[in-house]
């Protein structure tokens, strides 16, 4: 595995996304359908929930409207194999549970993944009034006096970019590791931000920015800030990320890719109503 597909598949697991390489076999894509049928995360917020209250579940709803279908879900913890329990998950003389992923890193190999409809950015997380205040970017961190640098307890999920970027900038020791994968369905990635940073077990952390700022957003005390990580050579903090669908059903992909292409000054009012930090292409770090 060369370097730069390692890295995308570190980058990959840090959002979420892992499972086997295998293709689905490709399926009859002319059955009309009698539902929007969503595979989702039923604990993932901003993303999704049981209850329905994540972007993607808005998203979600404002697609099925347009095609006058009810929304179903099946939910599966967003762990190792997610794609091979919901997307692909089928009992002999039955159907698939869910036809559509509402989240994907763009070109993720276990879906037919759709054109983009954002791009995002990790982002670093601090409270306010803790001598970081001025810290703006990825920059302004590595700006910092190195005396206020080697005080930090930077929080950062296993096998993330963040992760390899401290190690890139003599940080390893400031940082303060988590586990992406845990087995608790009950764990969501938030909790770096409400429990570990808001209670001050670490400093700072950097996270994927759209759980950067709806957490940031969540904590009242102390008040958080936040602030874009910028991509450096070899090394990207920024994503596109897509829909995906079974292989073999073009028909529905294109369905999808309408629905984005129609529906997208919708589709960025909810995202920027629940905060995501949305990376112009032509300035990647610029947050909205």
């Amino acid at each position: 595995m060369t370097a730069r597909s390692t890295l995308a598949a570190l980058a990959l697991a840090a959002l979420g996304w892992t499972g086997n390489a295998a293709h689905a076999q490709a399926l009859p894509d002319d059955s009309p359908r009698t539902a929007f049928r969503v595979c989702q995360d039923p604990n993932n917020m901003p993303f999704s929930n049981l209850a329905g209250e994540g972007f993607e579940n808005r998203i979600a709803e404002l697609f099925a409207r347009d095609l006058g279908l009810p929304v179903t879900y099946y939910s599966f913890p967003n762990r190792l194999a997610f794609i091979r329990n919901t997307l692909r998950f089928k009992l002999p003389d039955e159907a698939y549970r869910c036809d559509v992923v509402m989240g994907v890193p763009a070109g993720f190999d276990q879906v037919s993944a759709t054109k983009p409809y954002y791009r995002s950015t990790y982002a670093l997380v601090f409270p306010r009034g803790k001598g970081m205040d001025a810290v703006r970017s990825s920059e302004d961190l590595l700006a910092l006096p190195p005396e206020r640098l080697r005080t930090l307890r930077i929080g950062v999920y296993d096998r993330s970019p963040a992760s390899m970027w401290l190690a890139r900038h003599g940080l390893v020791d400031r940082g303060v590791p988590y586990a992406m994968m845990s087995p608790d369905p009950e764990q969501y990635p938030g909790q770096i931000i409400e429990r570990e940073l808001a209670q001050g077990r670490i400093d700072a952390a950097i996270v994927w920015g759209p759980i950067a700022s709806y957490f940031a957003r969540r904590v009242k005390s102390p008040e958080l800030l936040v602030a874009p990580m910028k991509s450096e050579p070899g090394l990207p903090f920024d994503f596109a990320m897509a829909m995906g669908v079974r292989y073999g059903e073009p028909k529905w992909k294109k369905q999808i890719e309408d629905l984005i292409a129609r529906h997208r000054v919708e589709i960025l009012a909810i995202l920027r109503e629940y905060g995501v930090p949305l990376v112009d292409e032509a300035t990647p770090t610029a947050v909205k």
